[in-house]
């Protein structure tokens, strides 16, 4: 290393790897050398690697392409990182600037055929059969992505692969960008709380907390999600309501005057991933993203959605009808309006179960919730988790260090509230993963992200119970990836976990969140520090499953509505509108205005990982259903069943398939009647149809 690269290295925060990221200390001008750095590197590894006189054996190919790519990657997951957390028009000129090379970077390293013709020639080597099991599968598995990729096509086929997959990564982010800078451009602003009747006293604070933000005074309505839902909820004033749907419905499209469109893009990208499809000699992109998961075909996969939908429907259609009647009678709502669902469905589960999310969420404080959570995979898994120092990216993120025995064995981080320039939704994301990296055993790191709405005016967070599973789904995903055993990289944590697999212990720790003594733990009044009583998470369990049918057809449709995107579509008789409709006239209950415009917010499908795979969750939640029926069976804190979790899955990573982890598991492949059970769709299981039979 020159005089120069070390300078470097010691001066820019995104080339010390050697442990955590100072991330207080980054800035937009530290990306540019840091990618240029890592590309140095990762270009000198490659040239190497490719070269005729290097033998074709893993220490001299793989290991040191590996270390390289992996630095990189690390580097560039941290600037991708920010960019989503923190954004800003300076840091986002800088990602946007790096984006094309880095993206080139990673093509032309699955594209390479000098690396291609490497691992061929390890596969049919005679010391192939000398490898380690893990390095085999691996060896295996980058044969297939080499073929993905189109290393193995023709040299104009091949470039135009790259140049298609290049232009994707500008036209996704793109789309990224529109949804939030849409989002963020719209707030309802009212000088006082006259027409905010109905909003409980903690929303009404964070409206204020808004508006001072701002300068303002009175509240501020944003279309970020902790200020939205509630508000769609609990207003009283419907043409309010119906304002405030009405921007959030049409976020990212024509009707904002195209300043943040995704229509085009959206077309743009279909186009692009059929044609790299046709070039890869798939029909489709359905069947060339499934090449990577379990289900075998977008048949396979439409029969399962289509099979969910007939069980579901029927059940949907009574909530709709129950729903459509209570707004009538009790309401006043002759005609029930998108914007008026979720306020009914509110004021019905109030009237029906006799308690509201406001009323419960007021014993969900942030402290005592991460408190049980810890608790429980402590009981099951064996670990350890405590608080801990780091730099991080925003005064709000936390960092917890991950011990077993005493030893710490992974961390991670929590960024928990929503706030301007960070991305909606949550995710989980690996910062780091467990692996040797210079000789020494790396610890994993995660992100943990969320959007929940902030505590105000010195009080804790107060989170709903919907927001306690979400929060319990994406630490699924955390200890998905920092409990892994693997040390091989590829196959360490969530890498390489087939994608529809990959939600399994998210949706799988949900499950804890319904259980009395898990809940107990989680709860402490703001206000008297009581647990939350009995009598209270009983009306909680019987409504569990409330309108539990029409989520599952929800769910179904944007499934469905994916994988027909992504096979049948024909952009020159049909719009992606008009597949939408086509979807929901044949598996929803509940219709949207004719100006709604759900696709051009998608970000699942057209940015964020999904495509071709947002039946992912419901596929997955057929396994984690089952899965935690072996819980059910054992003890729902049964350590011994814990540790066979833990063992069979979650430290295995992708070092066998999803299919294996969950037989060895449960000892049989998963079927779909715990779902079914659990979500109140079906109240009989198949045993006691059989025994009726």
């Amino acid at each position: 290393m020159s005089t120069s690269e070390q300078d470097l290295q010691q001066t820019n925060p995104l080339l010390q790897l050697d442990g955590l990221i100072d991330y207080a200390a980054v800035r937009p001008e530290h990306v540019a050398p840091a990618v240029e750095a890592q590309l140095a590197r990762v270009n000198a590894a490659l040239k190497h690697a490719a070269d005729p006189a290097t033998p074709a054996t893993w220490d001299a190919v793989v290991e040191p392409l590996e270390a390289a790519a992996n630095d990189f990657g690390r580097t560039w997951g941290v600037i991708a990182h920010l960019q989503s957390v923190v954004d800003t028009p300076e840091l986002r000129a800088a990602y946007n600037e790096a984006l094309p090379k880095v993206s080139e970077c990673f093509i032309r390293l699955s594209q390479n055929e000098a690396l291609y013709g490497k691992y061929k020639a390890m596969r049919e080597s005679a010391d192939f059969e000398t490898l380690s099991p893990v390095r085999r599968r691996l060896v295996e598995r980058e044969l297939r992505d080499f073929v993905l990729s189109g290393a193995a096509l023709p040299e104009a086929e091949r470039a135009r692969v790259k140049e298609i997959g290049e232009r994707l990564s500008v036209v996704t982010q793109k789309f990224s960008e529109n949804l939030l800078d849409a989002t963020n451009a719209y707030t309802l602003d009212l000088e006082d709380d006259s027409r905010l009747k109905g909003i409980p006293a903690d929303t009404l604070a964070l409206y204020r907390m808004q508006a001072e933000a701002a300068g303002r005074t009175g509240y501020r309505v944003t279309l970020q999600f902790p200020s939205y839902l509630p508000f769609m909820r609990y207003c009283e004033d419907r043409e309010l309501r119906e304002t405030l749907y009405r921007a959030f419905a049409t976020r990212a499209s024509e009707f904002d005057g195209g300043k943040f469109d995704n229509t085009p893009l959206m077309s743009e990208i279909l186009a692009l991933r059929a044609e790299t499809a046709k070039l890869l000699g798939f029909a489709d992109y359905g069947t060339l993203s499934l090449e990577t998961k379990m289900a075998e075909s977008p048949a396979e996969v439409m029969a399962f959605l289509r099979d969910l939908a007939a069980h579901a429907k029927p059940a949907a259609e009574r909530d709709m009808a129950e729903l459509r009647a209570f707004a009538r009678e009790t309401l006043g709502l002759e005609d029930l309006q998108s914007w008026d669902q979720a306020y009914a469905s509110e004021k019905l589960r109030e009237a029906r179960y006799s308690y509201s999310d406001a009323e419960v969420k007021r014993y969900f404080t942030e402290p005592a919730v991460f408190s049980g959570l810890f608790a429980l995979v402590e009981t099951l898994f064996g670990i350890t988790i405590r608080r801990a120092e780091a730099s991080v990216w925003h005064p709000t993120v936390k960092y917890f260090e991950v011990l077993r025995e005493g030893e710490v064995v992974a961390s991670f981080y929590a960024d928990l509230y929503a706030r301007a320039g960070k991305r909606s939704g949550a995710w989980m994301d690996g910062e780091r993963t467990r692996t040797y990296r210079n000789g020494v055993l790396q610890t994993p790191v995660a992100y943990l992200v969320c959007n929940f709405t902030p505590g105000v005016d010195g009080a804790p967070a107060l989170l709903t119970h919907d927001d306690v599973t979400t929060l319990f789904h994406e630490f699924g995903h955390t200890l998905h990836h920092v409990l892994t055993a693997q040390t091989e990289s590829g196959v360490s944590g969530i890498n390489g976990v087939e994608w529809d697999a990959v939600e399994l212990p998210s949706q799988f720790l949900e499950n804890f969140a319904w259980d009395e003594r898990v809940v107990a733990t989680l709860t402490k009044h703001v206000e008297t520090g009581e647990k939350l009583p009995h009598e209270l998470f009983a009306k909680m369990l019987a409504a569990k499953n409330f309108e539990a049918g029409m989520a599952c057809v929800r769910q179904v449709e944007f499934a469905l509505f994916d994988m027909i995107l992504h096979t049948s579509f024909d952009p020159a008789h049909e719009t992606v509108q008009g597949v939408l409709e086509a979807v929901r006239r044949e598996v929803a209950v509940a219709f949207p205005p004719a100006w709604n415009r759900f696709a051009q917010s998608f970000s699942h499908i057209f940015a964020g990982g999904y495509a071709a795979g947002y039946y992912s969750y419901k596929w997955a939640e057929v396994l984690s259903c089952d899965a935690f029926g072996a819980f059910e069976e054992a003890g729902v804190l049964d350590p011994a069943t814990g540790k066979r979790f833990l063992t069979e899955i979650l430290e295995r990573g992708s070092s066998r398939d999803a299919m294996e982890n969950f037989v060895a598991f449960r000892g049989r492949k998963p079927t779909i009647d715990a779902l079914l059970r659990l979500t109140g769709i079906e109240t009989e299981t198949k045993e006691t149809k059989d025994e009726a039979k």
